[in-house]
């Protein structure tokens, strides 16, 4: 079946009270809109259409992609009217699938039900919620008034929050959509709701939304009003129920978006326990892009993991740490408040508490990088050592090297970065200052407290060091207007 995406994204957010538009706020890392459009690209639509309409410049500067195209909604009047802007961009012979920028967590197999649902017609997405308060009621054929839920959310915000997941048998086709401002007493009670999210053919679309008016107390074109249209042509409503309310749950506000990023988290968390992960505390995990995980590892708490993170097998990541697009290989520990960001950890290192490993860094096995000790796009060979405040920056480090406490690779001069190379075996003493580009020889080793600016040599011992003394004569200064001992 050829399919059209059309996601509506031209809400204001009012109730967000931010300059941003609501679909660029960010949930788990990336903007709202984005989490819609990679479910939408999942389904390998001939065209994905989003509709902007406040904020629409920085929306579509955000997410400009070749196989997006965008539709101006100006002024907006409803989501009927927001579809009609779309519709020069859609292909005919197509369903077209109605998306909204501010749901975020559809999963794609809930979506690939709902368009195979249409097949005979149009299908809506409906849900159950425990409170449908403020959300349109599914009247369906067959059951008396208040006993079947039904689903939807009203024309305007998306749907509610404090829902149940529970599964209900359908008890029959949809017969109409009624707002909730609009029910009765016995329609209120239905807890079926609908979520706005609907596939429709798109010859039916064009046809319906040209019949839609705007006669209301709003003045808004509402795309629900196509039910009684469909019907009217003898055209089906099939329904497609999500398992999980979470599925349809939008955004209206700092809170709902805060609440959703829990369940989302939780979702994960669910998702990496289940493939053998330990996690100390599920709800203390922050995952914001993908996190790919071996056999046994363990995940302490309030760790949060950004970009694409691989752990191999037998990882042990400690509390609090930052790991941003890093690789990591077995047998790792990445001790407490830890941070990695573009970064390859190679087989059985030690790293951390404290450490950072800025990008470009690069560690072959059994490498220590221990607390207060950052690396920038430096390479360490297995076997080295810089275990306590140290600063490795535009360095080639060998083999098995021991750099002492308080060690810096001078790499900057204000305008360039220059390079240091340090030689397998070497030495490095304590409260050193190597000054790039500078080479320290296999095996040499260099005294505590020395500024190296020309070449150490293999296997000797290198130092700079000012001649100790003494002055005897020496008396400590005293503040102005101190009285002289008695």
């Amino acid at each position: 079946m050829s399919l059209n995406v059309v996601i509506l994204a031209a809400g204001q957010g009012k109730r967000m009270h931010s300059a941003l538009p609501k679909v660029l706020h960010a949930l788990a890392g990336k903007p709202l809109l984005r989490h819609v459009i990679d479910a939408a690209r999942a389904l390998h639509p001939a065209c994905i259409v989003v509709v902007t309409g406040h904020g629409g410049e920085a929306v579509r500067e955000a997410l400009a992609a070749p196989d997006i195209a965008f539709a101006l909604q100006e002024p907006q009047l409803g989501t009927g009217h927001a579809v009609m802007q779309a519709v020069p961009l859609l292909g005919a012979a197509a369903t077209t699938l109605i998306l909204y920028g501010d749901v975020p967590l559809t999963p794609v197999d809930t979506l690939k039900s709902l368009v195979g649902a249409a097949s005979g017609g149009m299908a809506i997405l409906t849900a159950e919620l425990d409170d449908a308060t403020g959300y349109g009621r599914m009247v369906r054929s067959g059951a008396s008034d208040g006993e079947r839920p039904a689903s939807g959310a009203s024309d305007g915000e998306r749907p509610a929050w404090g829902a149940s997941d529970g599964e209900r048998p359908s008890p029959g086709r949809i017969t109409r959509i009624v707002e909730h401002k609009d029910a009765s007493p016995a329609e209120r009670a239905i807890r079926e709701v609908n979520s706005g999210i609907m596939a429709v053919p798109t010859a039916y679309l064009k046809d319906w939304l040209s019949q839609l008016s705007n006669n209301n107390a709003q003045g808004e074109y509402y795309l629900t009003d196509i039910v009684p249209l469909a019907l009217a042509d003898g055209v089906a409503v099939e329904s497609a129920t999500a398992p999980h309310a979470w599925e349809v749950l939008g955004v209206n506000s700092k809170s709902q978006l805060a609440e959703l990023e829990r369940v989302h988290q939780r979702n994960i968390a669910t998702a990496l326990l289940e493939a053998g992960v330990t996690l100390a505390d599920p709800a203390r995990i922050d995952v914001r892009g993908l996190l790919s995980c071996g056999q046994d590892v363990r995940i302490d708490v309030n760790c949060v993991f950004e970009g694409d993170v691989v752990l191999g097998n037998d990882i042990v990541i400690g509390p609090n740490c930052v790991l941003k697009n890093v690789c990591i290989k077995a047998g790792t520990r990445v001790e407490a408040f830890s941070h990695l960001e573009d970064a390859e950890v190679g087989a059985h290192c030690r790293i951390g508490p404290y450490a950072r490993l800025r990008p470009g860094a690069q560690l072959d096995e059994h490498v220590h990088i221990g607390n207060f000790v950052e690396v920038k796009k430096s390479v360490i060979g297995a076997g080295s050592k810089a275990n306590h405040l140290a600063y490795v920056g535009d360095s080639d480090v060998g083999k098995n090297v021991n750099i002492g406490a308080g060690t810096i690779t001078c790499n900057y001069d204000g305008v360039n970065k220059f390079k240091t190379i340090i030689g397998d075996g070497a030495f490095i003493g304590s409260d050193s200052t190597l000054v790039a580009p500078v080479t320290i020889g296999a095996g040499a080793y260099i005294g505590a407290g020395s500024t190296i600016t020309k070449q150490a040599p293999p296997d000797k011992l290198t130092l700079t060091r000012a001649k100790q003394m003494t002055v005897d004569a020496w008396k400590p200064p005293k503040k102005a207007g101190t009285l002289p001992a008695s």
